[in-house]
């Protein structure tokens, strides 16, 4: 389904290795405080109707979970933005700020995105890690949050007119803004799990796996 690919960068170290490994790159402002806003500015420049951001912190992103995200706003002409889950497996990831969780309506749409867990599972006998942990199909009521989202061109330069909202800032999760601005995000569920890049740690699983499957 996707066309195009250009990476969006303020760096011309960046840029440069994306050239000289034959791809597009297009630099951007060093003052835009997310990757949205950054895909925005490219994106004003390009005749397209439907834009999707790649987060670069998602180097293991498949393209089945990209080709999800952009199903819905080709099936439904209604659909501004739309954006992928991934089952979470283990109890650190419920708990690790680095693992975005969202929450979905009966529709799919989503209702909120945390880097806490969400929803807290109560109980009045043990905390919420015990709980996990005394019985692991309790994570089946957990979703990652992927690092992409699908926008209509449309929305995606209204987006970046909008200020950075309140809960934006406090959880620097951009998704928030459209939340707080009455935008409905629709959230696809996908099996396969993608391994962001947020430490030293996460860089050196990503490297080994990248090393053991280089294709």
């Amino acid at each position: 389904m996707v066309s195009r690919v250009i990476v969006a960068t303020d760096d011309q170290r960046i840029a440069d290795a994306v050239h000289a490994h034959g791809g597009e790159a297009h630099l951007t402002s060093a003052n835009l405080t997310s990757g949205t806003d950054r895909v925005a500015e490219v994106a004003a420049h390009l005749e397209a109707d439907i834009i999707i951001n790649v987060q670069g912190d998602e180097p293991l992103i498949e393209s089945s979970t990209i080709d999800a995200a952009i199903a819905p706003l080709i099936d439904d002409p209604h659909t501004d933005i739309a954006t992928t889950s991934e089952p979470i497996d283990s109890v650190e990831d419920v708990f690790n700020p680095s693992v975005v969780k969202v929450v979905t309506d009966r529709r799919g749409f989503a209702l909120y995105f945390s880097r806490s867990p969400i929803p807290y599972i109560r109980s009045h006998e043990r905390s919420l890690e015990e709980s996990l942990r005394d019985d692991p199909s309790l994570l089946s009521n957990f979703r990652k949050h992927s690092g992409l989202y699908a926008y209509r061109a449309k929305c995606l330069t209204q987006f970046a007119m909008m200020e950075p909202s309140r809960l934006e800032r406090l959880e620097a999760l951009e998704q928030l803004r459209a939340l707080e601005n009455g935008f409905k995000i629709r959230v696809v569920e996908v099996q396969h799990r993608s391994v962001g890049v947020d430490t030293q740690q996460d860089y050196e699983r990503v490297k080994r796996l990248i090393e053991e499957n280089p294709s």
